[in-house]
């Protein structure tokens, strides 16, 4: 295969323009179902703290058992290897690939996680005992802004910010996938899917051996890492065309939702499965009914509405730990109690998250990518100038 000049500026800008544009040019069904992945998790954090609510008259808050709502997670591992490799289509053996992907990716990814880092380590210092975490040392705080697991005081593998543990895997994820790149599409999958295998079997390997093994290897072995191979699958079923019927669709929606709903991860449980399978089977479900329809049919406002709350979702993800608490203060503070009082304050936490999370959306994130990607623009002939490869698929 002869080798591909060094895109010109203007090259690389249209590229850039267009991969971005695929990447936002979004499955709507997708979309709908990463805003009710990010309501999910919001749901299991806000229904611990209702339980202070309840605590205020003697009574016990008993949780839902409609779904494991903390399930949301793995629904965002299984779309987030789904979109990875559909929205990348132009870029899979292309020079410079890697590069471009990386960019884009920290792009949408940093800006917003960084703000809520600072946000946090702000709040630690000005609310310590509001908050019941303890200070962070310094190499804990450098491995949260570099994407690097490390161990707490508390044992848990986590960053000072808690829910950028996903981002970590996310992060993981997205570097080995653009060091496959430079492969085309189902050889750069199969490469990806094969050494998240072989990693947790090594992972397992050193677990039986009773040797503590380092807190990357233990981190990124964790057989969650399969799911983002499950949503690369899934996109290259799309990819070969295979298009499923409505009623296949809503079989295999429901079909995920009711094994969400039996829990079987739960010891208590007749049949007990590896998380793996519990959630990320049916979240596999959830996605391929989502993203292997013929598009999407709902009016144009409808559309708008569903469009916004999936375009936001990860700032709800983010943003809705900042409501939570000050909203449960609030509530105790004006009296409230009781089981009644501790659904509302559930409810309150998810209108009052959405609204802060559209907000944030619109007024920082949006912004903040745009300005970012008009400087990446600028600054990429520099990057990739020596760069030779594959020319385009």
């Amino acid at each position: 295969m002869t080798a591909a000049a060094p895109p010109s500026k203007e090259g690389w800008s249209k590229r850039a323009a267009a991969t971005g544009q695929r990447s936002g040019a979004h499955l709507l069904a997708v979309q709908v179902l990463r805003a009710f992945a990010a309501l999910a998790v919001v749901i299991y954090h806000a229904e611990y703290d209702a339980e202070a609510v309840a605590a205020r008259a003697g009574l016990t808050f008993e949780h839902s058992e409609l779904l494991p709502w903390m399930a949301g997670v793995d629904v965002f591992f299984v779309i987030s290897g789904f979109i990875m490799v559909h929205a990348s289509e132009e870029l899979f053996g292309m020079s410079g690939a890697a590069g471009l992907f990386l960019t884009r990716r920290l792009i949408r990814i940093v800006p917003l996680y960084w703000a809520a880092t600072l946000l946090f380590l702000a709040s630690l210092v000005l609310l310590p005992n509001a908050l019941n975490k303890a200070a962070p040392n310094l190499w804990q705080i450098v491995a949260s802004f570099l994407f690097v697991p490390v161990e707490r005081s508390d044992g848990l593998i986590r960053p000072v910010f808690s829910l950028g543990w996903t981002l970590n895997y996310e992060m993981f994820f997205y570097a080995l996938f653009a060091t496959a790149l430079v492969l085309r599409r189902a050889a750069a999958v199969a490469t990806v899917t094969a050494t998240l295998v072989l990693l947790v079997i090594m992972g397992e390997a050193v677990h039986r051996t009773g040797i503590a093994a380092p807190a990357v290897l233990a981190f990124w072995s964790d057989p969650i890492v399969l799911e983002f191979a499950l949503g690369m699958g899934l996109a290259l079923l799309r990819a070969e065309g295979i298009r499923l019927t409505l009623l296949a669709r809503t079989s295999l929606a429901a079909a995920g939702v009711l094994l969400l709903h039996l829990d079987l991860a739960q010891p208590d449980r007749v049949v007990v499965l590896p998380p793996l399978v519990a959630y990320g089977g049916p979240a596999a479900l959830l996605v391929a009914a989502a993203a292997l329809g013929h598009g999407a049919t709902a009016g144009q406002r409808l559309e708008r509405l569903m469009a916004a709350l999936g375009d936001a979702s990860y700032a709800l993800y983010l943003v809705h730990p900042f409501i939570i608490r000050p909203l449960r203060l609030a509530v105790i503070a004006a009296g409230f109690a009781g089981i009644g009082a501790a659904w509302g304050y559930v409810a309150l936490v998810l209108v009052a998250s959405v609204l802060a999370a559209l907000l944030v959306h619109r007024r920082f994130e949006r912004p903040m990518m745009r300005r970012l990607r008009r400087w990446a623009v600028r600054a990429a002939p520099a990057t990739i100038s020596g760069a030779t490869g594959p020319s385009p698929r």
